[in-house]
């Protein structure tokens, strides 16, 4: 048993450090990476149609027309940019057509507006930039795109914002009526890189039924007291490529989710992640299949949540590893979801009449964590979890917050909040666990907080092989 998956891991990180086409294509054979101009590509500067770039006047007539004849020249091109010579550009939507790349230079600011007449009618559609139903689109250049996050701050408070939502004016419902940053909406071959996307009011990178993209050496920044400033979503896409990115947002880091259909092929390396809410997390929209995840070579920092798995719509996530991750969680203030769980993997429906998903075959390799809570592993009766593998993981428990411990936290949905004593791994309604070289190790805690090491009832727990565990005191 131990050859054959040492054999297995072998041939999987082979394959993860060879170049990034043959990552994709060892991933699925569909996958192939979206294009890329050549030097011989036309380039249009919105300078020549009338943009001003002071930060006041808006440029979102000036910036649309080059967008549309850059598009028409990219018929006849094979591609054609929007060059965003140094400045600072405030507009309201503008709509990327196939064929053009918008190239923010250094420099140069794209800076969304904060009124509501600056967005299109359809809340769908709130985005400062959004490509609809395109082929061969990207951003790059160097610069910014900004959303003014903080001009949508209602009031600010260290714990959380609380922000202004657009409800009030009927023009959506629900409390989160903000725009979002940057979206790509059933497009196809798309290259977001070298590229600051500076402070959502909402999401940030969104794409939605895309196929073939890649997302390379994108910083994102969002206020860590905002909620909602997802950093990336995406939403019903296949054949996904995120390499060398910088997050350090309020809210969820990389997030896949399932709303309308499957997600299959994404692969995320060499990230680093801030957050006050989940570094990655699947969901919590899971109404369809998630398959062929693989994240690695990623550092997480002074996170509420490192890895998560949130199914909560009938949805199954399966084939999915984490590897050569370093993760630190701490507590934050309770309004925001998670208790400090370096890893969280959880089912159940998300309301009574809701179904439950299940999640299987995922494998955690080459981990380390420092954190101030324990793992959860939570399914639930109808959707168990299974196949669960952990393969050299090093685990340090301790505290460095005041905020109080002894809850478990199934948000969203499920239990909610539940009193529960402080356990480096609890176990619920799971069918196959394998630990494998796991070291656990715990530090002084006169208040007794820790209390032991693996918590499950037999009774909802089978098939767990543990070989090699290690649990004990953490001596610094």
């Amino acid at each position: 048993m131990t050859t054959q998956l040492l054999g297995a891991v072998f041939i999987f990180f082979s394959s993860l450090f060879q170049s990034q086409s043959s990552t994709s294509s060892l991933i699925s054979p569909a996958i192939r990476l979206p294009w890329s101009t050549t030097t011989g590509t036309p380039t249009l500067s919105v300078k020549d149609y009338g943009a001003v770039g002071n930060g006041v006047h808006y440029d979102t007539p000036h910036i649309q027309a080059a967008i549309d004849a850059c598009s028409a020249s990219a018929v006849a091109s094979g591609g054609c940019r929007v060059l965003f010579p140094p400045g600072n550009y405030l507009t309201a939507t503008v709509f990327l057509k196939s064929g053009v790349v918008l190239d923010v230079q250094s420099g140069a600011k794209v800076l969304g507006g904060t009124r509501l007449e600056d967005y299109p009618a359809k809340e769908s559609r709130w985005y400062v930039v959004l490509a609809e139903d395109a082929a061969e689109v990207g951003i790059t250049g160097g610069g910014e795109i900004n959303g003014q996050g903080l001009e949508f701050v209602e009031r600010f408070d260290e714990r959380k914002n609380v922000m202004v939502s657009w409800n009030r004016t009927g023009a959506c419902l629900g409390d989160e009526c903000r725009p979002r940053l940057v979206g790509f909406l059933r497009c196809r071959n798309v290259r977001v890189s070298n590229i600051s996307l500076i402070e959502p009011a909402y999401w940030c990178l969104h794409l939605v039924g895309c196929e073939n993209t890649s997302i390379h050496d994108v910083s994102i920044y969002g206020d860590f007291d905002t909620p909602n400033n997802d950093g990336i979503d995406i939403e019903d896409s296949n054949n996904t490529v995120i390499t060398k990115c910088k997050i350090n947002t309020g809210d969820d880091a990389i997030c896949p989710k399932t709303s309308t259909s499957p997600l299959y092929n994404l692969t995320a390396t060499d990230c680093w992640i801030r957050t006050k809410s989940s570094a990655i997390k699947l969901g919590s929209a899971s109404w369809f299949e998630f398959k062929g995840l693989v994240f690695d070579n990623i550092t997480i920092v002074d996170s509420h949540r490192g890895l998560a798995l949130q199914i909560r719509d009938g949805g199954n996530a399966s084939d999915i590893t984490f590897s050569n991750i370093n993760i630190s969680t701490r507590y934050y203030d309770p309004s925001w979801w998670g208790r400090a769980e370096p890893i969280y993997v959880t089912t159940c429906p998300r309301h009574t009449n809701s179904r439950s998903g299940s999640i299987s075959n995922v494998q955690f390799i080459n981990i380390t964590a420092r954190s101030e809570n324990g793992i959860l592993l939570s399914g639930s009766r109808s959707g168990l979890l299974r196949n669960l593998k952990f393969f050299n993981v090093d685990l340090i428990y301790t505290r460095w917050t005041n905020y109080s411990g002894g809850l478990v936290d199934y948000r969203p949905g499920c239990q909610e909040l539940v009193n529960h004593s402080t356990a480096g791994m609890i176990m619920e309604h799971i069918e196959g666990l394998e630990i494998e070289n796991v070291n656990m190790r715990w530090s002084e805690d006169p208040s007794g907080r820790w209390n032991n090491p693996l918590d499950f009832r037999p009774s909802t727990v089978n098939s767990i092989s543990l070989h090699n565990f290690r649990s004990g005191r953490y001596l610094r």
